[in-house]
């Protein structure tokens, strides 16, 4: 080791060091932004085309009756459980009712008072998110150089598969989302950081000619 640079005679795992210069910030620059778009038009194409989260909007042929009963019984907008306990009620009340739920129906309810079908704002924000998270992506990936094709996809994988077992994982384990809502966030994790990973194996690899 030279210069205090791990690996500093190997040009495999120099050629993208910590030094922000401009061409290294280009670089993630261009990476961050065609990743961003992966991402951005393939959760265009699970939730719309394929629909691969059918499963968390199913129809009912009673939603207008449901609606109406919900807007007369729900003066604030918010997510509800139910059945549950009033807050500040004792544990012992807590653990009744888990007892007395048990084998019964029961829901969550998300409920708004007024829905907006303006699409510009969420997809600039999602696209801003999308963004952010791969050049984040790309900055953990880079540290002490640029690591090999195969490593950036892995990495790009594993951080889908966090994303998914951290979020709706997490809820089906604790909040007994149907299992069914699940098939699509692994699809996600999987092929749209998988798409992430193949780019960013390619491009942060790739040498000027």
């Amino acid at each position: 080791m030279k210069n205090g640079w791990l690996f500093a005679e190997n040009k495999e795992y120099v050629y993208l060091l910590t030094e922000t210069k401009p061409t290294i910030m280009k670089k993630w620059l261009i990476g961050s932004l065609v990743g961003a778009i992966l991402l951005f038009c393939w959760q265009f194409l699970s939730w719309t085309v394929i629909q691969l989260h059918e499963a968390e909007a199913l129809y009912t042929p009673n939603q207008d009756s449901i609606l109406t009963y919900l807007s007369g019984a729900l003066k604030k907008e918010g997510t509800y459980m139910l059945p549950t306990v009033a807050p500040g009620s004792p544990m012992e009340e807590m653990e009744a009712l888990g007892k007395k739920m048990d084998g019964n129906p029961w829901a969550t309810v998300t409920y708004r008072q007024s829905y907006s079908h303006d699409m510009i704002r969420p997809m600039i924000r999602g696209f801003l998110v999308d963004l952010f998270i791969v050049f984040c992506l790309i900055y953990i990936l880079t540290r002490g150089g640029t690591p090999p094709t195969l490593r950036v996809i892995a990495g790009s994988v594993a951080t889908g598969l966090i994303t998914f077992l951290y979020g709706p994982y997490t809820q089906h384990n604790w909040f007994q989302t149907p299992l069914a809502d699940l098939y699509g966030h692994l699809t996600d994790a999987v092929v749209a950081w998988g798409l992430v990973g193949i780019w960013l194996g390619w491009w942060l690899n790739k040498r000027k000619a």
